[in-house]
């Protein structure tokens, strides 16, 4: 099969390592723009912590986008619809999907990735619990919590990333359809 970007034959194997490579940027965008990555020591969550609920979470999180390092995810109430883009250039990757919340404190993005490799489904999670008013964050199945909204705001909450604007359609609609080229003769 030729890929429409190089023009070249790929094998199966090779269009699942260009996806690989495209995922794993973007969910390494994710990590590393949560404050996790950059703690000097490893966040406690205390004993008595509990886990936030659905609603609780919907409520964080509905109609928000949420702003990486190289792009953003968007959660929309409507249908639930998430929608992201992240990279640049020819790296950039989109997604559409939805957004899911559970009583067991569970964020998850459901989404198809689209990447010059082909579109692919994933699915990333984030745990959450809370104690006095501090809410705690860790990246399924293996992150380390870390406080993603203080009690006491601060400047470096991660919290601070979600945003009631819509940061991600009008990208999104430009990568879908792009302009054409108008040739006059």
């Amino acid at each position: 099969m030729k890929t429409s970007y190089t023009n070249q034959e790929t094998s199966g194997h090779g269009r699942f390592h260009g996806w690989f490579r495209g995922v794993s940027c973007i969910l390494a965008g994710l990590v590393l723009s949560s404050g996790q990555v950059w703690a000097t020591e490893q966040t406690v969550v205390p004993q008595n912590a509990r886990v936030m609920t659905g609603v609780e979470l919907y409520t964080l999180y509905r109609d928000k986008s949420w702003r990486w390092a190289d792009g953003a995810g968007l959660m929309q109430d409507d249908g639930r619809t998430f929608k992201a883009v992240a990279g640049s250039g020819a790296s950039t990757t989109w997604a559409e999907g939805r957004w899911i919340v559970t009583d067991s404190g569970k964020l998850c993005f459901k989404a198809a990735w689209h990447t010059q490799a082909g579109t692919f489904p994933d699915k990333t999670c984030f745990s959450h619990k809370t104690h006095d008013g501090t809410v705690y964050q860790k990246k399924e199945p293996s992150g380390d919590w870390y406080v993603f909204k203080n009690a006491e705001p601060t400047d470096d909450d991660e919290f601070n990333k979600l945003v009631r604007e819509d940061l991600v359609s009008a990208e999104l609609e430009a990568m879908q359809d792009p302009p054409q080229d108008k040739h006059v003769q």
